[in-house]
């Protein structure tokens, strides 16, 4: 596959995951949900490292700690507060938020990894954010429930954009099986500690929810996070999570189709301007050109 769709396939694995998200909570409680996933995700890992004979050692010394805190931030924290959120708000509003990841993404990139942004990348980042403010501000100031929904939703984007920065900083050069196994060991253990603490787990075993954790688990986790640990080693924070503002216009195409539901004009409009925004900061500048050479000294 080329390098250059990777991106657009990660967008539609991770808007895909709103839809299957929506589905399985009608069955299953929010933390639980993220809990099996994650345990999930980590059992096969931990299989494939087996019949793969993969050592272990990638991850010695601190480096599987590293890659259990970063774990922890991109997939328990990340997940579980939008999860919680989606009984309180559309799935499109959380997506929505999730929106807002390039912003802080690349503002603590710049301040932390030393990532350089171009003017143009700067433009379309407040574009990015204007779109998701036409959207989500009306709706949070709807009502007490909507509004504590987008704050569970937020935190979920602290979460991804701290795990992201972390990731870059100190498990990009981990081998990816190691480095995954790691990651979903320690996010698997804080999930499930998190359902235990935090909620009376709720689970009726239908059909749709099991289709619903499969495709969570092995497309969204799995593949999805794999293609996002794949641009992260080879481009920088705020460029890769910039394709976040992709997500929402996708999930509410998604949820047109699987379900019927309709946007209002100005969320349209929101979808429109925070798409514009992310091409503005994904797009490659063109080089410049090599200046003409000076003539040389005649003796």
């Amino acid at each position: 596959m080329p390098v250059r769709l990777v991106p657009f396939l990660f967008v539609l694995l991770w808007s895909s995951a709103f839809i299957a998200s929506k589905t399985g909570l009608r069955d299953l409680s929010p933390l639980l949900f993220v809990a099996i996933r994650l345990v999930l995700c980590a059992a096969v890992l931990c299989l494939a490292m087996a019949l793969r004979r993969q050592s272990w050692r990638p991850l010695a010394g601190w480096k599987w700690f590293h890659c259990a805190i970063a774990g922890t931030l991109l997939h328990a924290v990340a997940l579980m507060p939008p999860h919680a959120a989606m009984l309180l708000v559309p799935a499109a509003h959380i997506a929505l938020v999730q929106s807002l990841t390039p912003l802080l993404t690349a503002a603590l990139g710049v301040a932390i990894l030393h990532e350089p942004l171009q003017p143009r990348q700067y433009l379309g980042l407040l574009l990015g954010v204007g779109g998701v403010a036409l959207v989500v501000g009306p709706a949070a100031l709807a009502s007490a429930t909507q509004l504590e929904g987008v704050g569970l939703a937020f935190i979920g984007v602290v979460g991804l954009v701290t795990g992201t920065l972390y990731y870059r900083q100190f498990c990009r050069n981990i081998p990816p099986l190691p480095g995954a196994a790691g990651q979903f060991l320690g996010s698997a253990a804080v999930s499930c500690l998190a359902a235990w603490a935090f909620e009376t787990p709720v689970a009726h075993w239908t059909g749709s929810a099991i289709v619903s954790m499969a495709w969570n688990t092995v497309v969204v986790s799995l593949a999805g996070m794999g293609l996002y640990a794949f641009m992260l080693s080879r481009g920088s924070a705020a460029r890769v999570s910039a394709n976040f503002y992709l997500v929402p216009g996708t999930a509410a195409l998604l949820s047109w189709v699987a379900f019927g539901e309709r946007l209002a004009p100005l969320a349209v409009a929101g979808l429109v301007v925070a798409s514009v925004g992310c091409c503005l900061v994904t797009l490659r500048g063109t080089p410049s050109a090599a200046p003409p050479p000076r003539p040389g000294r005649r003796s």
